[in-house]
């Protein structure tokens, strides 16, 4: 194993440091990725957490595999599940990797110590799940591999330990704030490094490195009602727009059906995979109506829009009947104490509510990126639809490979960290054994400082509170479940009229010293962005289509839509107009054949 540890040099009062391989982000992408790459080059992981504080932690469900311990189930089934369960916008060639790899990927982590709940026999259990089928749909089947309902926390756990038995540099409470990019003779992008604003003493780090991985996580933050902790405010998918890279389908974000009621804190699908039922106030198990095959456990955006037209229609249980009921009481104490203590915990801590014997106050919470920065199947990020950003990756949330589609399979999270993250740290480290230091610019920090002063010495009037709570509660009013031309132009207003109070902020905190208040600035910046380019590709997408679900474009429309929405910057990303500076175009959906040239997952209406 290579020595880890490189020495930093201080020069005009900013730290440069040198690393083979720079990953931007400890969650489970990247402490994965950080596996695979730092036995074979010098790695540094930037974090603005702590990793065990990650939000992979926050994951309860599960982590799917094909590896039939429980109930006859095969990689091919759970690829036509993927595909069926994004609504037919997978890239197929990307779909088969996760399912093909989903079984090793299980058992690296049993390996690597994970503590998967057994079976009597002593294999790796499985539960059921939203959206899990055997022999292509036919019948529910037991795919998701599980500790309790604590599993992504497991997962960070345990990456971490092995992380540490393998000596990578974490460089914990920085935050990444710009990619270091330079133009070859050529005009192509280069990548440099990273530029990072460490929170302790407000120094600012340049990390020249050969290769570079985003493993940044979500954007959930620019909805009020959401599962994601304060920290996901797609930092690393702002930072790459910025560049002047593309992004992939970020109108679709999946909003999970239970969260807590008036919290969004998540209670997880394994809850339902466990035998758990919604009701609507009068105790129906109104999805039998819907889906009468898998019932509750369909798909997560058909479950969440059939929950909101139930309270749309006047089903709606509570005393403002705005919400339904997540019926847990029939599974029993024990079930709910061993397999699901977190969630019954978090009932009886947030509402008052003991699942044992009461039914749950649920509804649906923001919960899932499918979008992002687009990648091939190698992890690479891609400058267009086929040219390849050198010694650029990107895994994870932050990342559009696209194995979500418009819709993604409940615990394929989980999966897409390991599988991904684990081929974007093999493919960062190759390609760091052949590369050469690109010569950083003059003076690579100078933008990051000047954002980080101009928001410190601000003289405006503007609290960024007031700012992001706009912001959050008008996305969640116009461009959550349901959305519509009227909707989407009101939100761009809004945004239009935030970016203008935005120049006018300033924050109370002026110091260097653990400067929360100024990086909550920085993140409402980013949050900004991304809420708008979720925006205005949603109104130029007039069609629904799993996440995305249009109520003046009801059907599915895949002449026209069948294809990924890629959004540039063209512009300055602050002018109000988005038309002034975010240029959409298209990308091919990649389809798979089999022997006899016929597609293998053609598209067929989703009927659960």
């Amino acid at each position: 194993m290579t020595s880890q540890t490189t020495e930093s040099v201080v020069r005009d009062g900013v730290h440069y440091h040198q690393y083979d391989v720079v990953i931007v982000g400890a969650g489970g992408a990247g402490m994965r990725a950080a596996i695979e790459a730092g036995p074979g080059a010098r790695t540094a992981v930037i974090t603005k957490l702590y990793p065990t504080r990650s939000h992979t932690g926050a994951a309860q469900g599960g982590m799917a595999a094909a590896l039939a311990n429980v109930e006859e189930d095969s990689w091919e089934w759970h690829t036509f599940d993927t595909v069926k369960g994004g609504d037919y916008l997978v890239d197929q060639d990307a779909a088969e990797i996760l399912a093909k790899e989903a079984i090793e990927a299980v058992i690296d982590l049993e390996n690597m110590g994970l503590p998967f709940n057994r079976t009597p026999d002593g294999k790796i259990d499985q539960r059921r799940f939203g959206g899990h089928t055997a022999e292509h749909g036919k019948a529910p089947v037991r795919r998701a591999c599980y500790a309790a309902d604590r599993t992504g926390h497991m997962i960070l756990q345990t990456l971490y330990q092995n992380c540490v038995k393998l000596g990578i540099n974490f460089f914990n409470e920085f935050y990444a704030l710009d990619l270091i990019t330079v133009k070859d003779a050529a005009g192509k992008t280069q990548v440099a490094g990273v530029v990072a604003y460490e929170l302790a003493t407000g120094d600012l780090h340049v990390f020249h490195s050969k290769a570079v991985v985003f493993a940044t996580g979500g954007f959930g933050k620019i909805f009020k009602t959401t599962s994601n902790a304060h920290t996901l405010t797609g930092d690393g998918v702002g930072i790459v727009w910025r560049k002047g890279l593309p992004l992939e389908d970020v109108e679709f974000f999946q909003f999970h059906p239970t969260g807590l009621a008036g919290l969004g804190i998540l209670l997880t699908e394994g809850a339902r995979g466990e035998g758990a039922i919604l009701r609507n106030a009068s105790g129906e198990r109104f999805m039998e109506r819907y889906a009468p095959t898998i019932k509750d456990l369909a798909p997560r955006d058909i479950v969440a829009r059939c929950m909101v037209q139930e309270v749309r229609e006047g089903r709606g249980a509570g005393p403002n009947k705005d919400y339904v009921l997540l019926d847990c009481t029939h599974l029993g104490a024990e079930v709910l104490e061993t397999k699901l203590p977190d969630i019954t915990e978090f009932a009886r801590t947030y509402l008052g509510v003991d699942p044992v014997v009461e039914p749950v106050p649920v509804m649906p919470t923001a919960h899932y990126a499918m979008g992002g920065i687009p990648t091939n199947n190698d992890a690479e990020v891609l400058a267009d639809n086929e040219t390849v950003v050198p010694g650029l990756y990107a895994a994870g949330e932050c990342a559009c490979v696209s194995v979500h589609g418009a819709n993604r399979l409940g615990t394929n999270s989980l999966l897409d960290i390991n599988v991904f993250g684990k081929r974007a740290g093999r493919n960062a480290v190759e390609y760091a054994k052949s590369a050469d230091f690109v010569p950083l610019p003059e003076d690579p920090a100078a933008g990051v400082r000047e954002m980080i002063e101009g928001i410190r010495n601000a003289r405006g009037t503007e609290r960024i509170a007031d700012i992001r709570k706009k912001l959050q509660d008008e996305m969640d009013a116009n461009a959550q479940v349901f959305r519509t031309e009227e909707t989407l132009t009101d939100v761009l207003g809004t945004i239009a009229e935030l970016r203008e109070r935005f120049k006018n902020i300033y924050v109370d905190d002026k110091g260097k010293r653990y400067n929360t208040d100024l990086l909550e600035a920085v993140e409402l910046g980013f949050l900004l962005d991304i809420a708008e380019i979720v925006a205005y590709a949603a109104r130029n997408r007039r069609e629904s289509r799993g996440g995305h679900m249009r109520e003046d474009y009801l059907e599915r429309d895949d002449e026209k839509y069948m294809k990924h929405t890629m959004a540039y910057l063209t512009g300055d990303p602050h002018s109000s107009n988005p038309e002034d500076h975010i240029k959409l175009d298209w990308k091919p959906v990649v389809f798979t054949k089999d022997d006899k040239g016929e597609l293998k997952y053609p598209p067929l209406e989703r009927k659960y």
